[in-house]
């Protein structure tokens, strides 16, 4: 009995020490960013920040590698209620997450208030001089000159062509290869687009060995700061440094063509970061232009390749919104005078149905989650105060999936967009001034793709029942292993 009265005491006292060392760990995040606020600390959001220096990360990482990625958030709202905005530590820094259509919309408009905010790792890998690190001048001049590039009536008249004929030389070939990863396949397609757009004509080769370190770099984008072997950061900023190098031989050889005074007949993106000066007559270095170039080829081949497969998935698994979406096109192809050979711009804007799915499938898979602000100074939002220096976290998929905006958010109907929903409530490409300058481009690639795809082509998922990763963005664990089978009654 002395025996068992000692280690019941010990046990006691072992538990007693883990729970004060629990609770000690628990205020450290709380002594190095909230002690020093002064009467702010208690009107800062509800929320918890976690352990020391790992903060939520362990529990989102949890979250999002498992098959219930929004338990992360709705772990905040049964704790601390519907506020729509938490205090956590993400990613490194003390950061709040906002999931209310008002305060997406109010975080991603207000410049005055806020600016970018992205993790030391995202800007290490994109780019110190990209899009998402750049101040808010240089990045409404840089964006004038390249949007204008991809967006517009003019410009996508003259990718149009160009997409069209990669998408029906792909789906062909695709259909006969038999078994096929096709969301590999897809972001092979568009980014043959995007560099075509931005380097313009390269061999396949070259294009197949970029597409790889770009996959490389994508899946460190989201991942933590460990710069350690075997951990996708260390990856990443392995598969960047071969980028970085493979763009300045190219920068080197178009500034060496100018020296020799020897002219390009087709310029493209690449040219044209070259040549732009500011009123000042200052031209943008080469870190700026690599920069720059590293950004726009990531983000121009991974949503829409991405898109195009879910819409594709989604449609076959709705067999009544596939033949209203293919009627649509027929419809289209019946109306067109004999001497047409291929889409127009005016005949992509009669497809209201299909802009429906398209968007429907934006809302349901939304391909980024999240995006990130920063607050230039204390900030009050939804009577809670954020403070001067805090990471502000837009999670768009929570507005998107929100069942009081959309009732059964993860149903897949495209009937949702027969009204027209407040701003805030759909934020696919953000909004504001840093709106992601492709979106028109992006939709155009997903718009030609299916229009060829719907009037000639079926999908068989080989595996309909894989699992679904969800970092860094949506897919099936076998990248949609598929096979592209030709209608017998296709159209030509």
């Amino acid at each position: 009995m002395v025996e068992m009265g000692c280690i019941g005491v010990i046990l006691v006292a072992i538990c007693s020490a883990f729970m004060l060392i629990r609770s000690l760990l628990k205020n450290v995040n709380w002594w190095l960013y909230e002690s020093h606020l002064g009467m702010k600390q208690y009107s800062l959001p509800p929320g918890d920040m976690g352990w020391p220096i790992i903060g939520n990360m362990w529990s989102f990482l949890r979250a999002f590698k498992s098959s219930d990625p929004d338990s992360f958030i709705s772990s905040f709202v049964s704790r601390f209620g519907r506020t729509g905005i938490y205090k956590a530590l993400m990613f490194g820094s003390p950061s709040v997450i906002v999931i209310t259509p008002e305060a997406c919309r109010r975080v991603l408009t207000d410049d005055d208030n806020f600016i970018l905010g992205w993790p030391r790792s995202t800007v290490e890998l994109i780019g110190k001089k990209s899009f998402i690190a750049m101040s808010y001048e240089e990045h409404k001049r840089l964006r004038r000159l390249t949007s204008s590039s991809i967006n517009g009536f003019e410009a996508l008249s003259l990718y149009l062509v160009y997409i069209e004929e990669i998408v029906k030389s792909s789906l062909e070939k695709w259909a006969n290869m038999g078994q096929i990863e096709f969301l590999t396949e897809l972001r092979k397609l568009t980014f043959k687009i995007i560099v075509h757009i931005f380097l313009g004509s390269e061999g396949n080769a070259f294009m197949e060995s970029l597409e790889r370190e770009y996959t490389a770099l994508n899946f460190g984008v989201r991942a933590m700061r460990i710069n350690i072997p075997g951990f996708a950061f260390h990856k990443a900023f392995k598969a960047r440094k071969t980028l970085v190098a493979i763009f300045q031989s190219i920068v080197n050889e178009r500034r060496k063509q100018r020296k020799e005074n020897l002219s390009r007949q087709n310029k493209d993106m690449l040219d044209a970061l070259i040549d732009v000066e500011d009123e000042n007559g200052r031209k943008l270095s080469d870190e700026e232009i690599i920069d720059v170039m590293i950004m726009y080829l990531n983000a121009g081949h991974e949503s829409s390749g991405h898109i195009t497969m879910w819409t594709t998935l989604l449609l076959q698994k709705h067999p009544k919104y596939f033949q209203k979406a293919k009627a649509e096109q027929e419809e289209i192809i019946k109306k067109r005078p004999p001497t047409q050979k291929g889409l127009t711009l005016q005949e992509i804007r009669q497809m209201e149905f299909l802009s429906k799915v398209i968007d429907e499938t934006m809302r349901v898979i939304t391909f980024s989650l999240m995006t990130f602000r920063e607050a230039k100074s204390d900030v009050r939002i939804n009577g809670y105060t954020i403070p001067k220096g805090w990471k502000v976290l837009v999670w768009y998929r929570s507005v998107h999936l929100d069942p009081e905006i959309y009732p059964n958010p993860k149903q897949f109907e495209p009937s949702r967009w027969n009204t027209v929903h407040k701003a805030g409530e759909f934020l696919p490409f953000g909004a504001g001034t840093r709106l992601c300058p492709g979106n028109d481009l992006a939709k155009l690639e997903i718009t030609v793709f299916l229009h060829h795809f719907l009037l000639n082509y079926q999908l068989e998922q080989l595996n309909p029942t894989c699992p679904v990763m969800y970092l860094p963005h949506t897919r099936p664990k076998d990248n949609c292993l598929a096979r592209v089978q030709k209608c017998s009654s296709a159209s030509t």
